[in-house]
């Protein structure tokens, strides 16, 4: 099979938003009147961000769903993506999986794949994701303001414990291991809470390297500091049965949670809470902003907690 029938059979599309896609030098595509841009790109690296033992489909979801979560964070409705995916070689089996699984995420949320570029070498997915949003609108890392409210979509530290489980560092039973394994790898971009979102979130983040980590990007742009509840934090019923250490260390630094971060004025509870049941997702207030730097943990007590939770780092971890 060769690199353009891959794309032939694989991945070409009949273009519906753009004017031009899959098959030319550049795609082509209108954004509507009143509305901004919106683009992140992402890559994914077997052996980095993804075990040799994920499925195909699996993988396919995952590799357009971090991206989408970027969309997610700025509060944009996706439009369209483009894919540079190494192979080691042109698997049909692999392809039919990983393509399925990519795209019928595309479809659910309305992304079209417009192009992009195939190579031989180590397996490496690299996506870049285009959306748009009303002009002024966007949500951002720089608006928090001290008293605002912190808050946290769906739960988190999933993920994490299933890599403690990969690492056999921690073990689980087959039920409990299989659903941190799909957090890890099915991860659900908060889109429609994003857009939801807009006019009430004063800032937002995804948390892809760890709650901590990724919370400390908006209070540093947004020159505020917090105040965390670390085990008010939303986990689920497995992460629940696990030894509290295990726990805080799995929700506040775990990574990979592609939940949404967020801040918003007190006094706009009740619309974080519609803005969530409109998205059809739990929210969860973790804490409040502050005007004195820094990131402080509490306990359920109000006891201060010693914070020596670092976030995910590819050249230090």
């Amino acid at each position: 099979m060769g690199e353009f029938d891959l794309i032939e059979r694989f991945f070409t599309r009949p273009a519906r938003r753009a004017a031009v896609g899959v098959g030319d030098d550049c795609a082509v595509f209108e954004v509507g009147a009143g509305m901004q841009l919106a683009t992140s790109t992402d890559m994914l690296v077997e052996g980095r961000h993804f075990l040799s033992t994920v499925l195909p489909e699996r993988l396919g979801h995952k590799a357009l769903a971090v991206n989408l979560s970027d969309l997610a964070a700025c509060g944009a409705a996706p439009l369209a993506f483009t894919l540079a995916l190494a192979l080691p070689r042109a698997d049909a089996a692999f392809l039919e999986g990983f393509s399925r699984g990519l795209l019928a995420l595309a479809d659910a949320h309305g992304c079209e794949l417009i192009g992009g570029d195939t190579t031989q070498g180590p397996l490496n997915i690299c996506i870049t994701v285009f959306g748009e949003v009303p002009r002024g609108q966007a949500l951002l890392r720089r608006g928090a303001r001290a008293g605002d409210d912190i808050y946290v979509s769906g739960t988190v530290g999933d993920a994490r414990l299933a890599l403690e489980v990969f690492r056999a560092t921690h073990a689980l039973d087959g039920a409990g291991f299989e659903q941190v394994r799909r957090a890890m790898e099915l991860p659900q971009p908060r889109v429609a809470l994003g857009q939801a979102l807009r006019g009430i979130a004063t800032s937002a983040i995804d948390v892809s390297d760890g709650l901590l980590g990724d919370l400390s990007h908006i209070l540093r742009r947004s020159d505020v500091g917090a105040v965390i509840e670390a085990d008010l934090l939303p986990r689920s019923d497995v992460m629940k049965a696990q030894p509290l250490p295990l726990q805080r260390l799995c929700t506040l630094a775990g990574g990979d949670d592609y939940e949404l971060v967020f801040t918003a004025p007190a006094d706009r509870a009740a619309a974080v809470l519609d803005a969530a049941k409109t998205a059809k997702v739990a929210v969860t207030r973790i804490g409040r902003a502050r005007s004195k730097t820094g990131l402080e943990l509490i306990d359920l007590q109000g006891r201060t907690l010693e914070n020596s939770f670092g976030s995910f780092d590819h050249f230090r971890s």
